[in-house]
C-alpha cells in the first residue's frame, strides 16, 4: 500500500493537523465525544475528522464510528469539506458531512475561530444486529456544538433575550439580567451576530452500507430491490419484495432495465465510448498477463495491444466482446449480441442519468471489478481490498495509470466517464421587445392614431351623382 500512499492515491487530500492549538482543540472534541485524547503532535484528518494516525496509536479503526452507525465528527476547520471520508461504513456519510459543512460555512468559520465543533450523524438505529434493520435507516439529521456549548448558549440566550423584550417586568427580574449577562460573556452579541448552525434533515432511501458484507437498498425506484454482495441467504428475511445478490446477473440486468437506471456507453451522449471501451480492453489484458505470469511493468498503451494481439486466443471473453462492440462502433461491423449473463456485460454499462447515479456506479464497478480506473473511483473500499491480492506487476501498473491519467485531471476524468450532458433542444426564446424606434415609425410619438378607412368605390359613385343633382337643382 506504500506504492499507493506515496503517489497520493491512498490518505490523499486529508487535511494535515500541526498546530498546538488545533491538537488542543482535537483532544478536546476527541474527550468530548468519547472520552479519548491523543498524544500525537501531528496527524491528518478526513472530512469526519477521522485520523488514521490516531486510529492506529489507540487501536480503535472505529472510534469515532462506533457500531458503524451514527457516525460522529470532529471539525477543525472548513477546509475538511474536500476531504475524503475514510473507511465509510455508509455511501451517504460524506455526502451529508459536505453539505452540512457548505451550508453552514460562515458560522463554522466563525465557531472555529475558537473552538473545535463536534457532531454526530444521529438515525434512530443504535446498531445493526440483523439486516432488517437496515430498513429503518431513513432520516437522518445532524448534532453538532462547540466544546464549548456555543451554540447550546446561544439558543438560550436568545430563548431570554426574547423573553426580556416581551415580558412587562423583565427589567426587574435580576435573575434573568445576570443569566443574560453570563450567558453573554461565553457566545457575545446573539442579536447582531446570532450563533445559530441549520438544523438539518436527510431523507436517504438509497444507499449502500459494507454491514453484512456489502448490501445495496434501492427504495425510492417503480420496483425496489436489495442487492447483496454475499449469499442473499444470508440476509434472512427482509422487508421488500425483491431479494439479489451478485450471482444474479440476469435478475441484476433486468431490475436495472425496469427502472431506467443504466445505459450503453456506446449509446451514451458527449462521450468517446470507443476510448473508454478500449481502456476497459487493456484492463483486461493487465489482468490475464497476471493470471499469465507476464510481465508488463512500465508497458506502454501500445505494448499492451501488441501483447494482446500477439495472445489474442487466451485472452478473456470480455475482451473479445468489448473489441466487437469496438468494431461495430468505428467500422460498422454487426452489432456483437452480449446477453446480461455474459461476463462482458456490465462492462458496456454505465448508471443513467438518474439521482441513485453514483450508488448504481459503485454497483456496476462491483459487478465489473477488472475496470480499475472505475473501481477506484466508484468503489475505493472494494479496489483497497482487491489491490492487495495482485501481484506486484498489476499493482505496478494500475498505480502508475492512476497517477498519470487520473490524478492530473479528477474531474475532467469523471465527467468523461460519468457525466451527463443536456439534451440539445433549447427552448425557443420569446421574441425581444420592439425597439422604440420601431414603434415611433408605425404609430408615432403619441401613440397610435384611428385613421379614416378608404372610401370604397361604391361610396365614390354616390358621391359623384349627389353633386349632378345639386348643380341640376340650381339649374
Amino acid at each position: 500500500m506504500k506504492r499507493l500512499i506515496s503517489k497520493g492515491l491512498m490518505f490523499g487530500n486529508l487535511v494535515r493537523v500541526e498546530s498546538p492549538a488545533l491538537v488542543e482543540r482535537y483532544n478536546r472534541a476527541l474527550s468530548v465525544l468519547n472520552g479519548k485524547r491523543t498524544a500525537l503532535l501531528e496527524f491528518h484528518v478526513d472530512i469526519s475528522g477521522f485520523s488514521p494516525e490516531v486510529a492506529a496509536e489507540l487501536g480503535e479503526p472505529l472510534y469515532l464510528n462506533p457500531n458503524g452507525v451514527n457516525r460522529q465528527f470532529i471539525l477543525l476547520t472548513t477546509e475538511q469539506k474536500t476531504a475524503p471520508l475514510l473507511d465509510a461504513t455508509f455511501s451517504n456519510e460524506r455526502a451529508i458531512l459536505k453539505r452540512f459543512i457548505t451550508e453552514n460555512e460562515a458560522q463554522l468559520f466563525a465557531l472555529m475561530a475558537r473552538d473545535s465543533v463536534a457532531g454526530e450523524i444521529v438515525d434512530t438505529v443504535f446498531s445493526v444486529e440483523t439486516p432488517a434493520r437496515l430498513f429503518d435507516l431513513r432520516k437522518f439529521r445532524i448534532e453538532a456544538d462547540t466544546t464549548g456549548g456555543t451554540v447550546k448558549d446561544a439558543e438560550a440566550l436568545g430563548r431570554k433575550v426574547d423573553r426580556f423584550l416581551s415580558e412587562e417586568d423583565a427589567w426587574f427580574d435580576d435573575v434573568l439580567i445576570a443569566e443574560m449577562i453570563g450567558l453573554s460573556k461565553k457566545t457575545g452579541d446573539v442579536t447582531r451576530n446570532p450563533v445559530r448552525l441549520k438544523q438539518m434533515e436527510f431523507i436517504e432511501e438509497d444507499f449502500w452500507t459494507s454491514h453484512f458484507g456489502g448490501v445495496y437498498l434501492f427504495r425510492s425506484v417503480d420496483q425496489p430491490a436489495v442487492v447483496s454482495v454475499g449469499p442473499k441467504e444470508a440476509l434472512g428475511a427482509l422487508p421488500i419484495g425483491l431479494v439479489l445478490d451478485l450471482r444474479d446477473r440476469n435478475a441484476i440486468a433486468r431490475f436495472f432495465e425496469a427502472n431506467g437506471l443504466v445505459e450503453p456507453i456506446v449509446k451514451a451522449r458527449g462521450i468517446d465510448a470507443t476510448a473508454i471501451l478500449r481502456q476497459k480492453m487493456d484492463f483486461i489484458v493487465v489482468d490475464a498477463a497476471q493470471e499469465a505470469g507476464v510481465d508488463l511493468t512500465g508497458a506502454t498503451r501500445s505494448e499492451i495491444r501488441a501483447s494482446a494481439r500477439a495472445h489474442a486466443a487466451r485472452l478473456p471473453e470480455e475482451f473479445h466482446a468489448l473489441n466487437a462492440l469496438v468494431a461495430w462502433a468505428e467500422d460498422g461491423a454487426p452489432w456483437p449480441r452480449i446477453s446480461s449473463d455474459h461476463p462482458a456485460y456490465f462492462y458496456t454499462l454505465r448508471a443513467a442519468d438518474v439521482p441513485q447515479r453514483d450508488l448504481v456506479n459503485q454497483l456496476l464497478a462491483e459487478l465489473a471489478p477488472k475496470d480499475v480506473r472505475q473501481l477506484f473511483i466508484c468503489h475505493k473500499a472494494l479496489f483497497y481490498r482487491l489491490y492487495r491480492g495482485w501481484s506486484e506487476t498489476k499493482k505496478s501498473y494500475v498505480a502508475d495509470f492512476l497517477a498519470r491519467e487520473y490524478q492530473v485531471d479528477k474531474l475532467g476524468t469523471r465527467a468523461r466517464l460519468f457525466g451527463h450532458e443536456a439534451g440539445m433542444e433549447e427552448p425557443s426564446p420569446p421574441p425581444p421587445p420592439p425597439k422604440r424606434e420601431d414603434v415611433v415609425a408605425r404609430v408615432g410619438p403619441w401613440g397610435a392614431v384611428r385613421r379614416e378607412a378608404p372610401k370604397r368605390r361604391d361610396d365614390d359613385d354616390d358621391d359623384r351623382r349627389k353633386a349632378r343633382r345639386k348643380e341640376r337643382w340650381r339649374d
